[in-house]
């Protein structure tokens, strides 16, 4: 997804793939009935144009209208409209202090919500409306600065024409502006909110340039929705509820492309509270069964009631699957990169000779897929944690026969989702559309919820693809390499999306070999090729995409480099790291001052140590690990990041030590195998995540930048597994070569 961002394709070219109706347009009256202030309040700088449209020029000039964003009511709290989707990571705390940073508030009386589905909060890099790729605060850094700073000047505009008063006279603390010398007037920012309405954006406008003027940037802030979460006020998409509401629960082909041949609803329908069985469609062509009725409860028992025949295409195996990749990785596939000389691995002294294979990974959310329809004739409000929100409210239009100015998109809190609300088709939306056009048809006039169990999406839902690496570097007498050939086999996350033609270049998807083809490492004939297989298995990015697999082998490969020269791990890198990977290098010595690496670990104990790049960010981790039997237990994990500006440290903190965990569940236990078509695992009892008594020890430590901010969220994943290898080698001269971890099979 990083690349993905970085490319910026045009959101225009995606949503023409998608549908040939645009973006949902935002005029002044719908602003306020989406944001639902029309009843009270000051809006600044409200007005809106209908028909608005937030075009790239202006994105280029960093002109942003403040009306979209700041809500500064009559008892002086400012409201700060979110344009992403908080479902962890801090953005409704973020955000807002970038906001506050410049408009001088009083961070006491900030508060922030979700922002509306309109084209004017697209990510500004990116063109739509979205949450992906660790971009959040990267790509509103500069952008709710401005916003910021536009708002505090306009007040102060609005405050010079009331006072009479030269605009130089004007200065602004904590949420008041101020009148220096003469009669040194005061006045809190909503005495002038409805002024400073009327008043055109400022074309530029500038932010504060020297960071030791930050009252909020860079300094530890608790979250401003912690509160509600902790004493349960927080409504998550799984919350939601309109009245005369009905729950849906769909029953959904084992195996992915089904269809129902037959189906028996005598017993469900006999069940309190079931008020309809009906056919619907579902992903990738197939079909199921969705049981309408009152409650969750009858919902559930009126599916688990059903007796269906299915229609079924040919599945996966995954042991069968797994044969027929490493066959394919024994085979140069098609170029992704070929640097000097394919022959070069002939002159080595030795060889390495390694293969690694990594399963289908769940992303596991917390909070399990959900999403509310109320359809009218000519309307249609959907409520969900939505990742993208300008293709869901695009395809949910589709689906319903509208236009999508038609629809109202809300976005709820989410418990997590790790890239599974980020889906190009928008599986699980469409899908509630369909459910809600057939309960229609069936006579039944009210909104559904459709509500996935995390068994639905344990089983049904979409993966981080499974992959074969196949890799042989060849060393020199002194054990430096001298020729590197790789070969990747994996589906290709993007064909058939929108996003192929920007990020698929001759026939290579690059979500597979990013962290391999741009690694920082001088590694000489480095030639790197792929394969993509197709398979009946949906796949989907994952939390840190590509660098899941692609740092693990990158990074225990170079770990057995050093072991093969013998040197030091934390210094074999550093040799090999060109002068201009500073933050590498920041985040390596870092990393060795913080982890106590001079100093040997307790008996029984070894350490590893790891770094990759993504989302722009460097981060490492050094791990200290025992083993009993074939038990590997992770005491201890020292992290590093180099993210450029932390704009809430506590937020940087928190998302290393997710990613971490994150990546580490999945190196511990992660796995989803297939029989005949069919996913065998179900919950967390068979796909178990890191519990409680396995946390380790951890301690995060920021490299001080003035850079502009890097993505956070996902590049605490790819290094935490390699570390922990790399440790269980130094420990007991084991490779492990496939996960999850096996000790017994290594």
């Amino acid at each position: 997804m990083d690349k993905l961002i970085q490319q910026n394709p045009g959101a225009a070219e995606v949503l023409a793939q998608l549908s040939t109706a645009a973006p949902r347009k935002l005029g002044r009256r719908e602003f306020f009935r989406a944001t639902g202030i029309a009843g009270g309040g000051l809006l600044l700088g409200i007005a809106l144009p209908a028909g608005h449209r937030f075009a790239q020029a202006q994105q280029q000039r960093m002109v942003y209208p403040p009306a979209a964003f700041v809500r500064i009511a009559p008892d002086d709290s400012v409201t700060v409209l979110i344009n992403k989707l908080e479902f962890g990571q801090g953005v409704m705390t973020a955000m807002p202090m970038l906001i506050a940073e410049e408009l001088d508030c009083d961070w006491n009386k900030v508060r922030a919500e979700h922002a509306p589905a309109a084209q004017v909060y697209a990510h500004p890099g990116f063109g739509i409306q979205m949450t992906g790729g660790s971009t959040s605060i990267a790509s509103s850094y500069t952008q709710f600065r401005t916003i910021g700073a536009s708002a505090r000047l306009m007040l102060l505009q609005a405050a010079a024409t009331e006072w009479k008063t030269p605009l130089e006279r004007l200065d602004t603390r904590d949420g008041v502006i101020i009148e220096i010398g003469g009669g040194k007037r005061r006045a809190p920012y909503g005495r002038f909110a409805e002024a400073a309405a009327r008043l055109p954006v400022p074309e530029r406008v500038g932010v504060k340039a020297d960071r030791k003027d930050f009252k909020l940037i860079g300094k530890p802030t608790r979250r401003l929705d912690a509160r509600d979460k902790v004493n349960g006020r927080a409504r998550f998409s799984i919350d939601q509820g309109l009245p005369n509401m009905r729950v849906a629960l769909v029953a959904r082909p084992p195996v992915f492309g089904g269809r129902v041949a037959k189906v028996d609803d005598a017993r469900a329908r006999a069940i309190k509270g079931v008020q309809a069985v009906l056919t619907v469609a579902t992903d990738r062509g197939g079909s199921g069964v969705a049981v309408i009725a009152d409650g969750y409860w009858p919902a559930k028992q009126g599916r688990d009631a059903l007796a269906i025949d299915w229609t079924l295409p040919p599945g996966v195996s995954t042991p069968t699957q797994m044969a027929q990749y490493r066959a394919l990785a024994a085979q140069p596939g098609r170029p992704a990169r070929s640097d000097g000389s394919p022959e070069a691995i002939k002159t080595a002294a030795r060889t390495i000779d390694a293969e690694f294979e990594f399963p289908y990974l769940a992303h596991a959310s917390m909070e399990p897929l959900s999403a509310l329809v109320d359809l009218k004739s000519d309307r249609m409000t959907v409520i969900c944690g939505s990742q993208f929100q300008t293709i869901d409210q695009v395809l949910a239009a589709q689906a319903a026969e509208l236009k999508p100015e038609q629809v109202d998109l809300v976005t709820t809190y989410a418990g997590g989702g790790f890239g599974r609300r980020a889906n190009p088709s928008s599986d699980y939306l469409v899908e509630a559309v369909r459910v809600a056009r057939a309960m229609k048809t069936a006579g039944i006039d009210a909104p559904v919820k459709v509500i996935w169990t995390r068994e639905d999406d344990m089983q049904g839902g979409y993966y981080r693809p499974a992959h074969v690496h196949r890799v042989t570097v060849g060393l020199d007498a002194k054990g430096a390499p001298v020729g590197w050939q790789h070969v990747l086999v994996g589906q290709s996350i993007l064909r058939g999306t929108a996003f192929e033609k920007f990020m698929v270049k001759d026939g290579v998807d690059a979500t597979i070999t990013e962290g391999v083809v741009d690694t920082p490492y001088r590694l000489p004939n480095l030639q790197v090729s792929v394969h993509h297989p197709e398979a009946n298995v949906p796949v989907l990015w994952w939390r840190a995409v590509g660098h899941t697999h692609t740092a693990y082998v990158m990074e225990t490969l170079i770990d057995e480099l050093a072991a093969a020269a013998r040197q030091d791990p934390i210094a074999f890198r550093l040799g090999l790291l060109d002068a201009q990977h500073t933050r590498h290098r920041a985040v390596l010595n870092l990393l060795r001052e913080r982890s106590g690496w001079a100093a040997p670990p307790a008996k029984g104990r070894a350490r590893g140590v790891a770094v990759h790049e993504s989302f722009g960010s460097v981060c490492g981790h050094v791990v200290e690990v025992s083993v009993q039997g074939n038990e590997i237990r992770v005491h201890k994990v020292t992290s590093a990041i180099d993210c450029g500006t932390a704009v809430n440290p506590l937020t940087v903190e928190a998302q290393v030590q997710s990613a971490m965990v994150y990546g580490l569940s999945a190196a511990l236990h992660g796995r989803i195998t297939l029989k005949d078509g069919r996913v065998e695992q179900s919950n967390f009892n068979d796909y178990p995540v890191l519990r409680l008594p396995e946390m380790p020890d951890t301690s995060v430590h920021i490299v001080p930048s003035s850079a502009a901010p890097t993505g956070v969220g996902e590049p605490g994943t790819p290094p935490i597994a390699p570390a922990v290898a790399n440790a269980v080698f130094a420990l007991t001269g084991k490779r492990l070569r496939k996960l999850p971890f096996d000790l017994a099979a290594a």
